[in-house]
């Protein structure tokens, strides 16, 4: 057989009617190719063309009749940029990437496309198709990089795990080639195309389901609905053959249970992915699994004797279910309470996880009790807690959902979810009674009665194992490359498709019930980059219509990219792995003045639009310690740490606590938490749980950590509280050249009233004096050094203000000025 030149590189169906075959190469003959249906599942209508421009939606460019090359940005793809009020630019390795930022010539212009309002530059071909091929993206005016989409077929790397979009020559969309079939197709089917070669076919290629299959919803009510004496049961499966429900009232003895045949449930005539099965009985308590029949093939990974977890249970026994149906009406909505959750800009957060709290609590707890929420909740109601101590006013629990360990005992971080709706049965003192729903609303009352927000740790970007709703729908559900394989850039093996729409109603329906069953005020969002920018839009103004003051973080990174600058036009906040960096390393005295001013300003413009949207941290669960991190000690092991290390926590604690945005602590950061310089702990309970001992150990510094805290939150550090964007002259500077020291002024214009702080900080061990000019003369009280705070009249001699600063080695000082 002669040696095929060209071949089908993909192709997809536009409807069930209609598709797209897309070469490899521009089709340069006289006559159409042989392509043809693989099989006899389906047969062709028509075979025509494709108009160039198609090409564009997954390329961003085309070739048009007059020979021009034409780039296009579709606006509905990336909804989160303000095109009216932002210019983007092309750029790429022919024009310096970011470079091309402010050059007219690179500029799109609103245009359209095939009836479609676009964004287009159009350019000789000439210079920009050469070999190797010229690279390029999109970006906007204030140099925020524009997302690729995940299953172009021109994505290449740039060698530093980073993608771009290649201008192939070889392809200007006379590549493409759309055919409609005699009839409908159907989901629940594969089919495959080949190209005839001389008579002879080519490997078969499969027909993928394209937008439109993605854009299938529902609105109907789903998982397990308990209703007057009946319960239906619905799931959304839109490629099943069959779905089976097994339910039963034996835990033990799964050969009892009743067996279900669901039927497609039709909405308006229209049937939109949904299976429904009504049994005549209330069957709350009960025990159920799914099993879904469904095409072979490399886009499914159907299972029909495998059990599945309902999506959308509310609770289950295990990683590997059974689910357990719950009346609604029974479970109740979270109990109303006079605590309101803290502004933004007022929040002080800690991140902490369930059993490192609860593990050595100093209190009588038996070994269950320990191990979850029940315990938890005794030890937060507890009148020695130790974050009531601390005086934060929120907690960021990691996550809370059902997870993937093995055994209840099994300690895990809990970033492997099984289900988005159950809190984890593991921390419960009976998961199979379902007792984890009662007992995670205590614990989030329990919070709010001393005053503490809750913030949950939710994990949208992969699955953990067994990985239920790949037996649901691999092809809806999971972000797939050509071959069928799963994407990867959580690290995790099963990227989720959050933008598929049922799986953003499934993370928004899953939030809504935190908030409205559990209580809880916010989330940060694992990964948030793999949910994207245009998700996290959605996400929003939903979870902000049952609950308006709803905290929302972002972690704005994945091993594929980041996204916090586009994140900057919405109402998430990120966390700010950037000022996390900068500190670790400025402690040392390794770092620009310049450098810190600015994360002592909020990461203004460049990270944070408004003030609270960059959320402050040196320490998370991730890596080691902070005080492994900064010490001395070999081995990064801070367990016993010097007298340096304890100094560079406390000029640590004075910056986070002195910078504008939402300080996050680490738990047990504030009496120098230490995990033997292990970098990755999410298995090691033994290195995690919190060692309550070094409270006693390391007084002085949680009290320094707890007084900076007070002062944060209260009316005299009210200008390091900013919700809105502060004046241009409210921050006023003072360096020495060639130093990382710095005194920052607060309030220096007076803009925001007659008081203003004023503080400094030295990360070298040499002493020095800065000087500060004409607010020398102010009358300056001292707040607190690196030691201690003060109460008034009660500092060491010796801190006095002059028209310069002395600011000892390792040191810091915190001044009020009231008049």
């Amino acid at each position: 057989m002669p040696e095929t030149t060209q071949r089908i590189a993909r192709a997809w169906l536009t409807s069930t009617t209609s598709g797209v075959i897309e070469l490899d190469a521009d089709w340069k003959g006289e006559s159409l190719p042989v392509l043809t249906p693989g099989d006899k599942a389906f047969a062709f209508a028509s075979l025509e063309p494709a108009a160039p421009a198609l090409y564009a939606d997954e390329a961003a460019y085309f070739v048009d009749d007059k020979g021009q090359l034409v780039f296009v940005l579709d606006p509905q793809e990336h909804t989160w940029i303000d095109y009216g009020k932002m210019p983007v630019y092309v750029a790429g390795s022919f024009n310096g990437w970011d470079a091309a930022v402010g050059q007219a010539e690179w500029c799109l212009q609103p245009g359209t496309i095939n009836g479609r309002e676009m964004w287009l530059l159009r350019k000789p071909t000439e210079a920009l198709f050469t070999e190797p091929p010229q690279q390029f993206k999109f970006i906007t005016g204030d140099s925020r990089w524009i997302d690729l989409p995940h299953d172009a077929t021109n994505l290449v790397s740039d060698g530093s795990s980073h993608y771009n979009w290649a201008l192939l020559p070889r392809r200007t969309g006379r590549n493409l080639f759309q055919f409609t079939t005699q009839q409908p197709v159907q989901l629940n089917l594969a089919y495959t195309v080949t190209m005839l070669e001389s008579g002879s076919p080519a490997p078969k290629v499969r027909v993928r389901l394209g937008k439109f299959f993605h854009e299938m919803r529902s609105d109907l009510p789903l998982g397990a609905i308990v209703k007057r004496g009946g319960t239906t049961f619905r799931i959304f499966a839109p490629r099943a053959k069959h779905v089976r429900i097994l339910v039963t009232d034996q835990l033990e003895d799964s050969s009892k249970a009743f067996g279900y045949e669901l039927d497609r449930r039709d909405e308006d005539g229209i049937w939109r992915g949904v299976w429904e099965v009504n049994v005549d009985r209330n069957l709350h308590g009960w025990y159920y699994w799914y099993s879904i029949s469904g095409p072979p093939g490399v886009f499914s990974h159907f299972h029909p004797n495998q059990k599945i977890l309902d999506p959308y249970a509310q609770a289950v026994v295990g990683r590997e279910g059974p689910a357990i149906v719950l009346d609604a009406a029974l479970v109740g909505k979270a109990p109303r309470s006079g605590f309101k959750t803290p502004a933004w800009q007022d929040l002080v957060i800690v991140e902490a996880h369930v059993r490192d709290l609860v593990a050595h609590a100093p209190l009588p707890l038996n070994e269950e009790e320990r191990l979850g929420f029940a315990g938890l909740t005794k030890w937060v109601k507890s009148p020695e807690f130790y974050l009531k101590k601390l005086g934060v006013n929120a907690v960021e629990l990691q996550p809370i959902h059902e997870f993937d360990n093995k055994t209840k005992g099994e300690y895990h971080w809990g970033y492997m979810t099984v289900n988005f709706f159950s809190p984890a049965s593991a921390y419960a003192s009976d998961g199979a009674k379902a007792t984890q729903v009662r007992e995670f609303q205590e614990l989030v009352a329990a919070f709010h009665q001393q005053g503490m927000a809750v913030i949950i740790d939710v994990v949208y970007n992969h699955v953990g194992e067994p990985a239920h709703l790949l037996f649901v729908d691999k092809l809806y559900y999971f972000e797939l490359e050509d071959a069928g394989t799963m994407e990867n850039w959580s690290g995790c093996g099963n990227d989720l498709r959050a933008r598929s729409a049922m799986v953003t109603r499934l993370i928004i329906d899953s939030l809504v019930h935190l908030i409205e069953v559990y209580g809880v005020d916010g989330f940060r969002f694992d990964l948030a980059e793999l949910i994207g920018v245009d998700v996290l839009r959605e996400v929003e103004p939903a979870l902000k219509k049952v609950k308006p003051d709803v905290i929302l973080i972002a972690e704005p990174w994945s091993f594929r990219g980041h996204i916090s600058a586009a994140l900057r036009p919405t109402g998430f906040a990120s966390w700010n792995d950037g000022y996390r960096n900068f500190v670790r390393s400025y402690v040392h005295g390794i770092g620009a003045a310049e450098k810190l001013e600015y994360f002592l300003k909020g990461s203004p413009w460049h990270f944070a639009y408004w003030p609270a949207q960059t959320v402050n941290y040196t320490e998370s669960h991730d890596d080691r310690a902070w005080l492994d991190m900064i010490t001395e000690n070999a081995e990064f092991n801070g367990f016993n740490p010097t007298l340096n290390d304890r100094r560079r926590t406390h000029l640590m604690a004075a910056i986070l606590f002195s910078s504008v945005g939402i300080p996050m602590l680490s738990a047990g950061q504030d009496f120098l938490r230490s995990k033997h310089g292990v970098n990755n702990t999410y298995l090691r309970g033994d290195l995690n749980a919190l060692d309550y001992r070094r409270l006693a150990k390391f007084s002085g510094t949680h009290a320094y950590f707890a007084a900076w805290i007070a002062f944060r939150k209260s009316a005299r550090g009210a200008l390091l509280r900013q919700w809105s964007r502060v004046s241009e002259g409210f921050f006023q500077c003072f360096t020495q050249p060639g130093w990382p020291a710095l005194v920052a002024i607060y309030n220096a214009d007076g803009s925001q009233g007659a008081p203003r702080l004023m503080f400094a900080v030295n990360p070298h061990t040499d002493d020095l004096s800065i000087a500060i000019g004409a607010f020398g003369a102010l009358d300056w009280k001292l707040v607190a050094d690196h030691e201690c705070f003060y109460t008034e009249g009660q500092h060491p001699s010796g801190h006095t203000v002059t028209s310069e600063l002395f600011i000892p080695g390792l040191g810091c000082s915190l001044w009020i000025a009231e008049n």
